[in-house]
């Protein structure tokens, strides 16, 4: 029974230790530019507006026009 209770103790130990309190102040230690979805603001919106004025449907991403890129 002392077995158990040993890996029933460790895997406490090992599941509760990503349980914690972040502190609005160490946010900006965790929040590193290699972690974003996309590291490149301006290259993503270009690829979102190209995207977007290919697309000959209106709608989508919020503006109207056609596929011109005039809008």
């Amino acid at each position: 029974m002392s077995r158990f209770t040993a890996i029933l103790a460790i895997a406490l130990a090992l599941s509760s230790a990503a349980c914690t309190n972040v502190l609005p102040r160490q946010r900006g230690n965790l929040a590193l530019p290699q972690m974003a979805l996309t590291p490149d603001a301006l290259e993503f919106s270009l690829r979102q507006h190209t995207a977007f004025s290919k697309e000959a449907a209106s709608g989508g991403y919020g503006g109207g026009g056609g596929g011109c890129g005039c809008n």
